[in-house]
Formats: C-alpha cells, sequence, structure tokens
C-alpha cells in the first residue's frame, strides 16, 4: 500500500496543479490580453481552452506511472497511452491556432474569408498529427501512403462530383473572381452578398435575408455579375425629365447641388467625384437627362435613390422647376350623341 502513496501523490499533484493553473492563471492572463488588445490572442486562448488542466493532468499520470509498482509491460502500455493523449490534445490545439490566424490573415487583407482555406489549413495540420500519432504506435506509414495513393483513383472516380466542387471552390479563390463579401448577380437572376465558399458551395445571402446555395462547379461556370469588382465604389444613375420652358442651367445647378448633398449624407469620402448631368433627349413632355452619382457599393444605391428623389422634389418646387407627366388631347369627329 506504501508504494502506491507517491503515484497517487503524484496524481493529485497533476489535477490540483491543472485545476490552479486553468481557473487561475490561465483565466488572468487571458484577460490580460484581452485588456491590452494584443494581435491574435482570442485565437490562442480559445485553442488552448482546458488544456492547461489536461497537460498537468497528463503530466502528473506520467509521473505516477513511472513511480508506480506495475510491470514493465503496464507501464510502457500506460507510457503509450498517455504521450497518445498528449499528441491528440497538440494537434488539436496546432489546428485551431492555424485555421483561426489564417482567417484573421485574411480578414485584414480580404474583409473575410471563405471557410475553404481555413478548414484546408486545419486538414493539413490534422493530417500530419494522425501520421504522427501512427508513427508513435508503432506502425508503418510508407505502405498506408502507397495504398491512399493508389485508392485515390478510385475515391477520384467515385466523387467526381465532389471533387468538382472542391477544386472549383479554390478556383473562386485563387483567381479572386468572387470573395466572402462581394455583391453579386447571378446570370438566372439571384442576387447578394457571397458570405462563405465552403469545400462543396458558394453561400450568397439576399437582401431579403434568403440564402442561396450555388455548387462552385457551377458558379465558376456561370455567368455573373461582381458589383464589388475592380472597386466596391459604384455609379448610380438617374432618368429625370423637366419641362420645355425650364432654365437648363438652372436644372443643371439645382440638380448637381442636390445629388453632393446626396453624396455627403451616404458617401462623404467620394465628395470629390462631383456628380454630373448630361441632356440627352427631346421627349414628348419633357427635356431628359441622367444624373451620374457615386455611392459606396451596390446596396447604397437603394437609400440613394430615396434621398434624392426626396430632395430633388422639394427644391424643384422651390425652384420652380416642373417635372411633367404626359397628356393626351382626344378629339371626337361628327356629332356625340348626348343621350
Amino acid at each position: 500500500m506504501m508504494d502506491w502513496i507517491l503515484p497517487l501523490g503524484f496524481l493529485l499533484f497533476g489535477l490540483i496543479t491543472g485545476v490552479i493553473g486553468e481557473k487561475f492563471i490561465f483565466k488572468r492572463l487571458e484577460k490580460f490580453a484581452f485588456k491590452k488588445e494584443i494581435p491574435g490572442s482570442h485565437i490562442i486562448f480559445k485553442s488552448l481552452k482546458r488544456m492547461p488542466f489536461i497537460w498537468f493532468t497528463l503530466a502528473g499520470i506520467s509521473a505516477a506511472i513511472v513511480s508506480a509498482p506495475l510491470k514493465p509491460d503496464v507501464v510502457i502500455l500506460l507510457q503509450k497511452i498517455t504521450k497518445i493523449a498528449f499528441l491528440v490534445s497538440v494537434t488539436l490545439v496546432l489546428a485551431n491556432l492555424v485555421s483561426g490566424f489564417v482567417k484573421l490573415y485574411t480578414h485584414k487583407t480580404e474583409r473575410a474569408t471563405a471557410s475553404l482555406i481555413a478548414n484546408l489549413a486545419k486538414a493539413c495540420v490534422l493530417l500530419l498529427g494522425v501520421l504522427l500519432l501512427l508513427q508513435t504506435l508503432g506502425i508503418e506509414i510508407t505502405p498506408i501512403v502507397t495504398t491512399l495513393g493508389v485508392g485515390g483513383l478510385a475515391v477520384g472516380l467515385a466523387l467526381q462530383d465532389t471533387l468538382a466542387n472542391l477544386f472549383s471552390g479554390f478556383y473562386l479563390i485563387i483567381s479572386k473572381q468572387v470573395r466572402t463579401g462581394d455583391y453579386v448577380k447571378l446570370d438566372a437572376g439571384q442576387e447578394g452578398y457571397v458570405t462563405d465558399i465552403s469545400w462543396r458551395n458558394t453561400t450568397i445571402r439576399e437582401l431579403s435575408n434568403n440564402v442561396i446555395i450555388v455548387p462552385n462547379s457551377k458558379l465558376s461556370s456561370a455567368i455573373f455579375t461582381n458589383y464589388h469588382l475592380p472597386a466596391k465604389e459604384i455609379t448610380l444613375t438617374m432618368n429625370v425629365g423637366v419641362s420645355y420652358d425650364s432654365d437648363l442651367e438652372e436644372v443643371e445647378k439645382v440638380t448637381v447641388e442636390v445629388a453632393k448633398e446626396v453624396m455627403r449624407e451616404i458617401a462623404p469620402k467620394l465628395i470629390e467625384n462631383e456628380p454630373y448631368i448630361r441632356f440627352h433627349t427631346f421627349n414628348d413632355f419633357s427635356i431628359d437627362f441622367t444624373l451620374y452619382m457615386r455611392v459606396s457599393e451596390y446596396f447604397d444605391q437603394r437609400i440613394g435613390k430615396h434621398l434624392f428623389i426626396k430632395k430633388l422634389h422639394k427644391r424643384y418646387q422651390k425652384a420652380g422647376i416642373s417635372i411633367p407627366f404626359p397628356i393626351r388631347d382626344v378629339y371626337f369627329h361628327g356629332k356625340v350623341n348626348d343621350g
């Protein structure tokens, strides 16, 4: 019985140290890092959650195994199990760290990241971890890799559609024809913001908050408009008509002033790109022109048109500029039967 006091002491010490490390030291370090706003700290501490307790406990178990009065073959088996548990935990931590920092980097460079890239990085780390575990267990890796290579052809033939979507997803991301956060309109008429590009589908969120799921292979071969390329800013156009007795110089002045006022509200950073109008048609009832005004992105067209129409209507009334509407004079030949 006395032989088990030291192993139990190591085990208890590992558990207590793990609890202290998790509940006090780890938590305080986490709060300090968040308070100082250290870049990537949320990724690190999220990946390491529960790990201090697990690692200290495994250390206590390892010490207990070495000091316990056990048979050599049992000691070797338990040490191998402990080592495997430690390698699994380290692999999971590294996979989460790599995935998190890939998301952080791509978010800084491209506003958002496709889950395909982060998941691929995570899968690579997990694969390396599995190979290392197999090596630890004494299993030869070379025959497994050879088997996977031979069986890869059969798997590829069985999963043609899946692999087509996977490689199409890579193509979309690498070519940067579509990025998460872009506003796109498909040739079938659907439109919305790209929220994610996964290993199989591209997710598009409509303005109505509905979600469109498009297979990557379909999107890569489709004709679509990306309203965020080559730049996010776009030109809003509005067609307006004024009566023939209007002073066109005054019309241009008032219209541009209203457009500038709208731009100051919704796109102040683009105010250096002055709005302008171009008269183009002597119509049946009006002289027509088109207003050209820059807005920050595609979605801002709605609020831009809304504000412009309200403000322009008010200014035209104040300036005495009329927007005509169609009038038809109808003439009747012959007598009209009153009865």
